[in-house]
């Protein structure tokens, strides 16, 4: 893959045999986010675990100190009594079985799905739109909750929700360029340290095998694995 001369130079200012410090890495990501837009950073995280497995499953949510710096646009399924609590607490889309056509047409502009776990019957005729995006909500992220109107607040914090992919890697945005080492490094210790948490008993050997970090434009930078959570 070519790549152009901007990513050229910055990727000069990483060695790519070094596996850094997370302040260091963390440090050459915004050096090298020099993109006309708030690049986003982003870590990946392999671990040794094996997700075909329902045992070695890694999931979960956590709200990060900082936020992620993306303005989050959250639809509610709810029934009329919760709606109003959760049109009060910020959500930007609110409602129920008319919701499904719209979205079976096409409609996606939405970043996060909050369900009440009696809409469940009706939200799951939407898994095949859904669930490939992401989107899909889910009691582990918070995201099936009878109190809607604490998703909602979360989802609008910088909750964020980590999965394993088919390659056994978590994706996750830690927030962006603008933020800074420190503010970028608080987020990181609060995502690895929920993931290391979620660590699952049949998961054997070393559970983080690689850390990289990489802004939206930029090339990634390696973490030692050994000083991560």
């Amino acid at each position: 893959m070519k790549h152009g001369k901007k990513y050229t130079d910055n990727a000069k200012l990483i060695d790519r045999s070094t596996l850094y410090e997370v302040s260091e890495a963390l440090d050459l990501a915004v050096k090298t986010g020099k993109a006309k837009f708030d690049e986003t950073v982003e870590v990946h995280v392999r671990l040794g675990v094996d997700s075909r497995h329902a045992d070695q499953q890694v999931r979960g949510a956590v709200v990060l100190p900082h936020g992620t710096g993306k303005t989050v646009r959250v639809l509610v399924f709810a029934k009329a009594d919760k709606q109003q609590a959760a049109t009060d607490a910020g959500a930007d889309f609110v409602g129920a079985e008319e919701l499904v056509a719209k979205i079976q047409g096409g409609w996606m502009d939405f970043d996060v799905v909050v369900a009440s776990p009696d809409m469940m019957g009706v939200v799951g005729r939407l898994g095949k739109v859904l669930g490939p995006r992401g989107l899909m909500p889910n009691p582990k992220a918070g995201t099936v909750t009878p109190d809607v109107a604490k998703a909602v607040t979360d989802a609008k914090a910088g909750k964020i929700e980590y999965r394993l992919d088919k390659t056994n890697i978590i994706h996750c945005p830690i927030g962006k360029v603008s933020f800074g080492v420190e503010k970028l490094q608080e987020n990181f210790d609060t995502l690895l340290g929920a993931i290391v948490r979620a660590k699952p008993a049949a998961a054997k050997g070393q559970y983080i095998r690689s850390c990289v970090v990489a802004s939206t434009m930029g090339p990634g930078v390696k973490i030692n694995p050994a000083k991560v959570g």
